[in-house]
């Protein structure tokens, strides 16, 4: 077992095999459990809900781009060399794709490929995954002993708690529009639907009325109390266009 580790980790093979971005049987009733986050401890994917039963665990958030899952280039250093493999930007930070990708059509040409798929690389480049790089060293030198690094606490990152954090408390929060809002101030006496023309938020002298096109946004216009608007006023100020433009004479 001790050899058979040191060919090819558990956590490695479970990053390899693991189904990430499904739904969590676990909280299969539950908002947002989607399956983004490795856990190299328990060798299995989890949801952000999950997170309480894994709390001392390495744990590795997955990504995805361009349908293809990633880890980010610093989490996996710390377990593995990762020279030599290609890297990608996403938001800023480093990546690295999982798994070696399928390509529709070979094309052989001047330039740097994968060793392993014979996709076309940047140089100095010579492998486009971490499966790439591990296939390519367990068919040459046996065992993967060289490059695993000891790494005992592996947590995710803070911005990653914080968004999670932040949905769970949203999940039970009814989100209303001002418009929404100011509709509810205004009283059973309101008007609504696809007719309502006038809106609702005014003061004692000046304010803002909102007039709304059939299948578009607000438009505001400034007004007075004592000023009264129709609906064909309101209509012919918006649909009226520019003429041409009147120039004074030269003298």
């Amino acid at each position: 077992m001790d050899l058979q580790a040191i060919r090819k980790p558990a956590w490695l093979e479970a990053l390899n095999t693991q189904r990430f971005f499904v739904g969590c049987s676990t909280h299969e009733n539950a908002k947002k459990n989607e399956k983004n986050i490795c856990c190299l401890d328990c060798c299995t994917s989890i949801c952000p809900h999950c997170l309480p039963s894994h709390r001392f665990h390495r744990l590795v958030q997955v990504r995805r781009y361009v349908y293809h899952d990633v880890v980010r280039l610093e989490d996996l250093e710390k377990l593995i060399d990762c020279s030599n493999v290609q890297a990608y930007t996403i938001n800023s930070a480093k990546v690295v794709f999982i798994k070696k990708r399928p390509q529709s059509r070979q094309f052989k040409g001047s330039g740097n490929y994968c060793t392993t798929c014979d996709r076309s690389l940047q140089e100095p480049y010579i492998h486009c995954s971490l499966g790439c790089k591990v296939e390519f060293l367990l068919k040459h030198e046996e065992d993967l002993s060289g490059c695993l690094r000891t790494c005992k606490t592996l947590q995710l990152s803070p911005d990653f708690l914080a968004v999670h954090d932040q949905d769970m408390g949203d999940e039970d929060t009814n989100h209303s529009t001002v418009v929404d809002e100011e509709e509810e101030e205004e009283g059973p006496g309101s008007s609504s639907g696809s007719e309502m023309n006038l809106s609702l938020h005014c003061s004692s002298t000046t304010g803002f009325v909102r007039k709304k096109r059939s299948g578009g946004p607000y438009v505001c216009a400034r007004y007075s109390a004592t000023t009264t608007i129709s609906d064909a006023d309101m209509a012919a100020g918006m649909s009226r266009r520019k003429g041409i433009p009147h120039r004074s004479p030269l003298c």
